[in-house]
C-alpha cells in the first residue's frame, strides 16, 4: 500500500548526493558511528545481539538474513546525510514547494445542489511551500498516515479544486483509495 509518509521520505532521499553504503558491514559501521560508537544501541535498534553487530562491523559476517538486511538498510536510509535532508526539506518548505503526482479517489462535499460523487483522478500538481512545510512538519512530529493523507488532500483541494481561493469556496476534499503517490522536491 502506498503511504504519504513513505512518499515524503522517498522525495527527500532523492536529494542525496552520495549513495548509501552497499555492504552489510559498511551499513553496520555507519549505524555504529551514528549511535556514538555504541554497538549495544544498534543491537537494540535492530533486534539482534550486540555480538552480532560486532561481527558485522569486523566483517566476520557478510550476508544478513533478508529481513535483517531490510531493517539495516531502512535504518541507514533514515539516518543518511542528515544535513542534506534538512536543507532539502527547508528549501521545499520555504521557496521551492513540492510536486505531487497522485492517483486516488477524490470525493468532496460542497454547497447543496452540487455533486459530491467520489471518482478516481490522476493529478500532478506543484504544491506551494506552505503545503510542503505542513506535510514535513506533520511527518517529523510523527503524525499518523490518516493525518498526512488529510493534509495532502487539503493541499490538493486548495491548489486544484479551489484554484488557490478563486473558485469553489467551502469545498472540502477527501482522498480515499490511494492508488499511487509520488513526491518530488
Amino acid at each position: 500500500m502506498v503511504t504519504v509518509g513513505e512518499g515524503l521520505d522517498k522525495a527527500v532521499q532523492g536529494a542525496f548526493t552520495r549513495p548509501i553504503p552497499k555492504t552489510a558491514g559498511a551499513q553496520m559501521r555507519y549505524l555504529v558511528r551514528r549511535h556514538r560508537r555504541s554497538t549495544r544501541r544498534v543491537a537494540e535498534l535492530l533486534g539482534v545481539s550486540q555480538r552480532t553487530v560486532e561481527r558485522y562491523v569486523k566483517n566476520q559476517i557478510r550476508t544478513p538474513r533478508p529481513e535483517l538486511a531490510d531493517r539495516i538498510e531502512r535504518e541507514v536510509r533514515v539516518r543518511w546525510q542528515p544535513q542534506i535532508r534538512a536543507k532539502a526539506k527547508q528549501a521545499a518548505a520555504t521557496t521551492g514547494g513540492i510536486m505531487i503526482d497522485v492517483q486516488g479517489r477524490f470525493g468532496y462535499t460542497a454547497a447543496p445542489g452540487s455533486t459530491d460523487d467520489a471518482r478516481i483522478r490522476h493529478l500532478t500538481l506543484a504544491l506551494p511551500p506552505e503545503h510542503a512545510a505542513r506535510l514535513f512538519t506533520a511527518r517529523e512530529e510523527g503524525a499518523t498516515e490518516d493525518r498526512l493523507r488529510r493534509i495532502a488532500a487539503e493541499a490538493v483541494g486548495e491548489v486544484y479544486f479551489r484554484d488557490n481561493g478563486r473558485r469553489a469556496h467551502g469545498l472540502e476534499v477527501e482522498l480515499t483509495d490511494l492508488i499511487d503517490l509520488d513526491f518530488e522536491l
